[in-house]
């Protein structure tokens, strides 16, 4: 293992340390002391690692892409062997595949449970729960970062001036979005205690938000939803996982003019936008705060939902839940700007033959940046890629005793790791008595979504296609 490696992983198990002992601290402060215990073995483990991870000496200094890129999918592996420890010594006599699935789920901020009741969980678990999805959301940006070399050279050229692709710049950028990563969640909170939420249920939902997660702390969003302002309100967070969490710092810093993070942000305001009227014109009937936060939860990837929303419209959500949000954000899906760009290079080419006389530049609506062409067979590559991975996951869904048409859905929102709801006609799924062949079919297209597809390329070629 590089030293590299070493140090990405060694950075996660101190931060599961320290989160281990937040909830023990919290139990004993609330006297909850059924499942006390179940967090020391995950103390003492990542402990044990990060001193293992110190004493682990490496004179491998290289950064290769490979060993970048298997760093990553190795953490999403092993880190939720650890973060499933409070699941199986809990008091509920939770299995190690359950508490693995519900560790990955967590991790990999799908919101897959295998628990039916939350009401029936002690509370430190659910903070648990929560605090898994907070990790996850930061592990994601993390990669991001990390594999930017995978991306396409306008992305990379729009990360230059904070990215410069060396060890100490690779250091300083996390560092940068550890340090906003936790004031928007701070943020959060308190957006959320403006609409009276309480404490525990603010907390909570403030950490799965900002990773695009699905964990509620509570069984039915409805009851502390109970007005319209409220929705809107909590409609709006939603969309702080769906833009990039470079916005603010934009924002911050506006004086920086030769940042361009806001390009695609300011394409996404104009879908999002776009998204709402269409919906608020042809769909008027329906409650529009309801409404909005159905749209804002697709677009998102997070999939909350609410007892009054139209069930009718499941179809819609899915196509906004493939679509995604910003690139540089803790959102799944295809991403926006990689779909508009296709849609802009197609009709570029189509154009092209009907009108052969006609110059015509592929370049971006709205902004000066030429298409290449490699980045078009990359995003490309990346569609294609998603039809085989939900072929293949839908499949094995049905053949393991699941309907074609649940198996579909499930297999959506399983590789843009989207929860489960009554948005997509899906929340009443039991994932605790899913056979154990399909929960690992599960867990590898969970940690499959939340890695950039490309890079499964990258590992195949590795080992299959090394001359």
């Amino acid at each position: 293992m590089s030293k590299f490696s070493i140090i990405y992983l060694r950075s996660f198990f101190i931060l599961i340390s320290i989160l281990s002992i937040f909830n023990i601290i919290y139990s004993y402060y609330f006297n909850l002391y059924l499942n006390l215990s179940s967090y020391l073995p995950t103390m003492v483990i990542s402990f044990i690692f990060v001193i293992v991870f110190f004493l682990v000496k490496s004179k491998d200094y290289k950064q290769s892409l490979f060993k970048k890129i298997l760093s990553v999918v190795i953490g999403y592996f092993l880190i939720p062997i650890i973060i499933c420890l409070p699941y199986y010594f809990s008091i509920y006599n939770i299995s190690f595949v359950n508490s693995y699935f519900e560790a990955i789920s967590g991790f990999t901020s799908t919101g897959f449970t295998i628990f039916d009741n939350i009401k029936h969980i002690d509370q430190s678990l659910i903070i648990w729960r929560s605090t898994t999805q907070w990790i996850g959301g930061l592990y994601f940006l993390f990669s991001i970062i990390i594999l930017i070399d995978i991306f396409d050279e306008s992305l990379k050229k729009s990360l230059t001036n904070f990215l410069s692709f060396n060890s100490s710049e690779l250091l300083k950028q996390s560092i940068k979005v550890f340090i906003l990563y936790i004031i928007l969640t701070i943020f959060i909170f308190f957006v959320l205690k403006i609409i009276n939420l309480r404490n525990f249920d603010a907390f909570n939902l403030s950490l799965t938000i900002i990773a695009s997660g699905g964990f509620k702390p509570i069984n039915e969003l409805d009851y502390i939803l109970n007005n319209d302002f409220k929705k809107i309100l909590f409609s709006l967070t939603l969309l702080i996982s769906f833009f990039s969490i470079f916005l603010s710092y934009n924002i911050l810093f506006l004086k920086n003019k030769y940042l361009n993070f806001f390009s695609e942000d300011f394409y996404l305001l104009i879908y999002l936008i776009s998204i709402i009227s269409i919906f608020f014109i042809f769909f008027s009937d329906n409650n529009f705060s309801s409404l909005m936060l159905s749209i804002t939860s697709s677009v998102s990837n997070i999939g909350f939902y609410l007892n009054e929303n139209n069930n009718n419209l499941s179809f819609i959500y899915l196509i906004l839940v493939i679509i995604g949000g910003s690139f540089f954000s803790t959102s799944s899906g295809l991403r926006f700007f990689k779909i508009f760009t296709l849609f802009k290079f197609s009709l570029n080419e189509l154009l092209s033959h009907t009108k052969p006389k006609q110059i015509l530049l592929s370049k971006i609506i709205f902004d000066d940046k030429k298409i290449d062409y490699d980045v078009i067979n990359k995003y490309f590559l990346s569609i294609i890629i998603f039809i085989l991975s939900l072929t293949l996951l839908s499949t094995l869904l049905s053949i393991n005793d699941i309907d074609f048409s649940t198996s579909i859905k499930l297999g959506i929102l399983t590789i843009m790791n989207t929860v489960n709801s009554g948005l997509y006609d899906l929340n009443n799924f039991d994932f605790y008595n899913l056979s154990v062949i399909n929960k690992i079919v599960l867990i590898n297209f969970m940690i499959i979504g939340r890695v950039e597809f490309i890079t499964l390329i990258i590992l195949i070629k590795k080992y299959l296609l090394k001359n």
